[in-house]
């Protein structure tokens, strides 16, 4: 290969597909987003996307409610029982890059349908973990769950990218932020259902999901062919490096941003799955699981909403963010006097979960559009990778708090959503021009 057809093949890395750029330059694609029209209204193919970060979601939500009966079922401590949450994201953080360099050079359904068989496999060996009482094997196999995890959601958000372009991806990238915010809301009633059965039912039961999304990727989405061979390791990795150097600023904020809003979704749940089973509330069992999904209704709806109503508009989505954020802070920074108020507590946290819906979409439409294809899955995986890094992070560091003082735990929080709300508002500025 020449050097000039190296340069050009390298150059796909200053063309961005993505509708708006936050470092103010329009896109090249733009006049053609809405023009392609790559499965426009296939609501069949919304909805079997939609299905992998629901899947992804239950598989780790379920289980918040059934964290306190399984301390005292196998006899561990709470710190012990969050690393069933944590170890899992972990796996997922660690591997998450790997994968989404394999689903660049491969293809994107050759990525995610084995690991939604591992996925499903995985969780039958925890379900036979907790009938042996074995928290090693449980622990085993929530680390091997992480791992398929990160073939899931990460790449499922690039193939929306594949697939849809214009107005059309952000509805799509929208629905599928609302059906993660969705499995957060059934998953812990769901969780606490089946706990009536027995308390690992939920652990059995997941593999269903998995064969649900299996044979809804496997049949109903049509995945586009390669238009160019896919560059080698060496080229790959500089090709990576140089989109960093480019358009890292506000990246790099948005990656932390995404962050913070699941870490701080998933330490709540941890911290109000334990302190509703103790005095002055004990709540339990199916109760406890519709009070923990009521603040993420909010969030659902939001999410849905602003993934459709964004389209091409930086304006719109520059104040969306912003405002996101600012519900955050107000409504995390009053919890510190009303956290002793369960209604007004719930409420509050239903503010914050609708500013986290404003957010969270319009990152998603950013990012999955900041690249081109050939490597749309290593940019989405490392932004999810540190989405599953806060989720994996939250229950331990709130476990912790929770134990000193819980002030701490909403003073804390309150302060890092100001901080990012400072953050995004001086480095993410989306294109104000609109085609």
């Amino acid at each position: 290969m020449t050097a000039k057809s190296k340069s050009r093949k390298l150059s796909v890395i200053f063309e961005s597909d993505i509708n708006i750029d936050p470092e103010g330059k329009q896109s090249a694609s733009d006049n053609e987003s809405d023009k392609q029209g790559k499965g426009s209204g296939n609501w069949l193919t919304f909805m079997a996307i939609a299905t992998i970060p629901l899947v992804l979601v239950l598989g780790n939500s379920m289980l918040v409610p059934i964290l306190p009966e399984m301390q005292r079922e196998m006899q561990i401590t709470p710190f012990q029982s969050s690393l069933v949450i944590t170890l899992f994201s972990l796996s997922a953080g660690i591997f998450i890059p790997i994968i989404g360099y394999l689903s660049d050079k491969f293809t994107r359904k050759s990525i995610m349908i084995p690991s939604l068989i591992v996925y499903g496999a995985a969780g039958i060996l925890a379900g036979f973990g907790a009938v042996w009482k074995s928290y090693t094997v449980i622990i085993i196999a929530r680390a091997i769950q992480g791992m398929a995890a990160a073939g899931t959601a990460p790449v499922a958000m690039a193939l929306v990218g594949d697939l849809f372009s214009g107005s059309t991806e952000s509805k799509a990238l929208g629905l599928t932020e609302a059906s993660n915010g969705a499995g957060k809301v059934l998953s812990p009633i769901i969780g606490s259902l089946l706990a009536l059965i027995v308390w690992y039912a939920s652990f059995f039961a997941f593999p269903l999901f998995c064969a649900v999304s299996l044979v809804a990727v496997i049949w109903l989405i049509k995945e586009p062919e390669k238009e160019n061979a896919p560059l080698k390791l060496k080229a790959y990795l500089k090709s990576i490096a140089e989109i960093l150097k480019k358009k890292g600023r506000w990246l790099i904020t948005s990656f932390f941003a995404g962050s913070l809003g699941l870490f701080i979704l998933f330490g709540v749940l941890f911290y109000l799955s334990n302190s509703l089973e103790k005095d002055p509330y004990n709540i339990d069992g199916v109760k406890k699981g519709f009070i923990l999904a009521s603040p993420l209704l909010g969030m659902v709806v939001t999410s849905y909403t602003t993934g459709s109503i964004i389209k091409k508009n930086g304006v719109l989505i520059r104040w969306l963010m912003n405002i996101g954020l600012i519900l955050m802070v107000i409504s995390l920074g009053s919890t510190i006097f009303f956290f002793k108020n369960l209604y007004v507590f719930i409420a509050l946290l239903t503010i914050s979960s609708i500013g986290t819906g404003m957010l969270l979409p319009c990152l998603n439409t950013m990012i999955t559009g900041a690249v081109q294809k050939e490597q749309r899955g290593m940019i989405t995986s490392l932004y999810n990778c540190l989405r599953f890094l806060g989720v994996a992070i939250g229950p331990p560091l709130f476990g912790w708090m929770m134990d000193k003082s819980e002030r701490i735990i909403f003073i804390s929080v309150s302060a890092l959503s100001l901080i990012t709300l400072g953050l995004v508002f001086f480095l993410i500025k989306p294109d104000k021009q609109v085609n």
